[in-house]
């Protein structure tokens, strides 16, 4: 299993589970690791929950803090 810090234990279980099905349908071991990571990832992106989607989010809450300012 990739050594990703930022998927929680939902993403590990879905990667695991994908994975095994890969295998078990006869894909080859990094053929089905490759599948079951770019799920994983997709899943992630719908939900909004990248690391860059992350970042803009914050980006963007800095920017309304800044134009809501008096100056």
């Amino acid at each position: 299993m990739p050594r990703n810090n930022h998927w929680d234990q939902d993403d590990q279980k879905q990667y695991q589970h994908v994975h095994d099905s890969e295998v078990d349908r006869g894909q080859d071991e990094r053929v089905a690791e490759r599948i079951a990571a770019a799920t994983v990832n997709k899943q992630r992106t719908r939900e909004g929950r990248t690391l860059r989607q992350e970042q803009e989010r914050r980006d963007q809450g800095k920017d309304d803090k800044k134009s809501n300012r008096k100056d």
